[in-house]
């Protein structure tokens, strides 16, 4: 096996394949209200991350529409996909959260969030659900580089990802880690520094994604100025297949590629091939004998 995948991890759990229900939770973000930052990342777009999130009402109402037509064997994932959702008092994350619990075929809660919106609190109430269901936390780190955070306005500092991977193990909650590849001014030195600092705090998950120029952001406006050139596909598959292979074996990769939509791509316009940039990665491997976790020392 090339890696620990999430498709084998699923089956080997819980006996079938997961669908995933992507839920907008109508949460904000502090790096776009003021609270730490305005604009949001560079590269992120006005729904968050939510692009493919086709939001048909309240979070109910999404989930049902998510399990129509399933058959009563299925399993799901409820999974809060776009902007922050811990960034709300706990009492507004149980209520929603609660309303997309709807279900017995939900098997798993996951939440995506940043790692400056993780404190004991938000781990208590998350942790109360591990006896409904499994519960993922999803952290949005990209790189362990602070002066590449300030540069894409990621509005934290990497201290901050060190202090909730903390303490999200104390309260035994399962989190992945969010890597993106071809950052401004980042090669594959700075991707392989980035995953030894995920491996550190031991996740349960990574996923890897490359970087992607989508109309409407500031990434977009720094790519036709010049600034920024999107990183080529050769160089992606190289970099991210070192960096499965300097991964820990332990450690499930969610997946290894990012999804724009089509029309919202500029750049690169290899992205749209996301099953060739697999068998791209995957080929690498073989004929470089990596595997993951080979060049962990």
């Amino acid at each position: 096996m090339l890696y620990n995948n999430l498709s084998g991890y699923l089956r080997e759990k819980y006996g079938r394949r997961l669908s995933k229900i992507c839920i907008d939770g109508g949460f904000s973000c502090p790096n776009r209200d003021g609270k730490c930052g305005v604009g949001g990342c560079t590269y992120c777009g006005e729904r968050g991350a939510g692009e493919h999130i086709n939001p048909c009402g309240s979070i109910e109402e999404q989930v049902r529409a998510g399990l129509s037509d399933a058959s009563p064997n299925a399993k799901f994932i409820a999974y809060f996909q776009n902007f922050t959702n811990t960034y709300a008092h706990v009492s507004i994350l149980r209520e929603r959260y609660d309303a997309a619990l709807i279900d017995e075929r939900i098997v798993i809660l996951a939440v995506g969030t940043r790692p400056d919106c993780i404190d004991g609190e938000v781990a208590r109430l998350l942790a109360s659900y591990k006896e409904r269901v499994d519960v993922w936390v999803e952290l949005g780190f990209q790189t362990a580089s602070d002066a590449t955070a300030k540069r894409i306005n990621r509005g934290y500092e990497t201290a901050q990802f060190f202090r909730a991977a903390e303490i999200l193990n104390e309260y035994e909650i399962p989190f992945v880690v969010h890597i993106m590849l071809g950052l401004p001014g980042e090669g594959e030195a700075e991707a392989l520094s980035t995953v030894a600092a995920v491996n550190s705090v031991r996740p349960f998950g990574v996923k890897l994604h490359s970087t992607y120029v989508m109309s409407g952001t500031e990434l977009e406006a720094e790519y036709l100025r010049g600034e920024y050139t999107p990183i080529l596909r050769e160089d992606y598959v190289r970099i991210c297949a070192e960096c499965i292979a300097h991964l820990s074996p332990e450690t499930v990769v969610h997946r290894i590629t990012g999804d724009c939509p089509r029309d919202m791509l500029v750049a690169p316009l290899w992205n749209t091939d996301k099953n060739g940039v697999i068998a791209d990665i995957q080929n690498y491997m073989k004929e470089n004998n990596l595997s993951q976790g080979s060049r962990l020392i």
